[in-house]
């Protein structure tokens, strides 16, 4: 599905580009954008992070920021691509977009196929249950233990702590997003579902006593993540323009106030950990 929401002349390129090692080599989204093109978003449906509203714009906190970092670059011509949260990767790596808006967590293994911009938010895991939390499941180490099955979406960074905490591949199931996951929970089909808490915030509030939404702080602390921006490994240009931009917009009132709609806050600010660590050790 794509959408084109605004239009932009195209950018001049700066004279500098001229001068051997004044800046980085162009990569693939410069010379797109030199050349008139938009700008590929890449999300899926992943309420709050990056969804697609009721006119198919692009909504959610990771989106309403990249859009204001992309216009502070001085770029409005931007087009939406949704897809699968599995197959987000998959495009960006075959042409098919040029950005990944949904709310990537910067991981090792990740580091190894996109090139993340510096962190824009900082979450943490946690669980829906049924309520009363009938199971007492509030850690992976929980799950382990009781033998239950934990529902998540296929692809998603919380399978592997899953499974560094013990959880066995066996207990895993896999769907494609939240509201298999909801579904699941409230059939018993799954003691518990895993994703970050805020997702779960929002899922919780879709099915009014039907689920309840596990303490964050159960978990142990390298279960919290950061959320960045995914670009293809040539573009490493950009990401420098990019990372420039967003120094100058994280955490201002303009910025604040495009997100809170979808309950990010400055408890959720990413702090000072860079792309390079998180990459290193997470």
């Amino acid at each position: 599905m794509k959408k084109k929401i605004a239009t932009i002349a195209m950018t001049l390129a700066l004279a500098t580009t001229a001068l051997p090692g004044a800046q980085a080599q162009a990569g693939q989204l410069t010379d797109r954008i030199e050349n008139g093109k938009s700008i590929r978003i890449g999300f899926a449906n992943e309420p709050p992070f990056a969804f697609p509203d009721a006119n198919n714009k692009p909504a959610g906190y990771v989106n309403a920021y990249v859009l204001g970092v992309l216009k502070e670059m001085g770029y409005d011509n931007v087009e939406t691509v949704v897809t699968d949260w599995g197959g987000l990767i998959p495009a960006l790596q075959s042409d098919r977009l040029d950005l990944i808006t949904g709310g990537l967590y910067i991981l090792h293994s990740r580091c190894e196929n996109v090139a993340f911009s510096e962190p824009m938010a900082k979450v943490s895991d946690a669980f829906i249950v049924l309520p009363g939390n009938p199971k007492a499941i509030t850690t992976y180490k929980d799950l382990a233990k009781s033998g239950e099955t934990m529902v998540t979406g296929i692809g998603y960074s919380l399978i592997e702590n899953a499974k560094k905490d013990g959880v066995p591949a066996s207990q895993i199931m896999e769907v494609p997003g939240p509201s298999e996951m909801l579904a699941a929970v409230i059939a018993g089909r799954a003691a518990a579902g895993a994703h970050s808490y805020l997702t779960l915030k929002d899922m919780a509030g879709k099915a009014p006593g039907k689920v309840e939404v596990t303490d964050p702080n159960a978990l142990p602390d390298w279960t919290k993540n950061w959320v960045s921006v995914g670009f293809r490994d040539g573009d490493k240009d950009f990401v420098e323009k990019f990372n420039a931009a967003q120094k100058k917009y994280l955490g201002t009132p303009s910025m604040m106030e495009a997100v809170k709609a979808y309950g990010y806050d400055k408890n959720m600010l990413p702090g000072d950990q860079t792309a390079e660590w998180i990459c290193a050790n997470r």
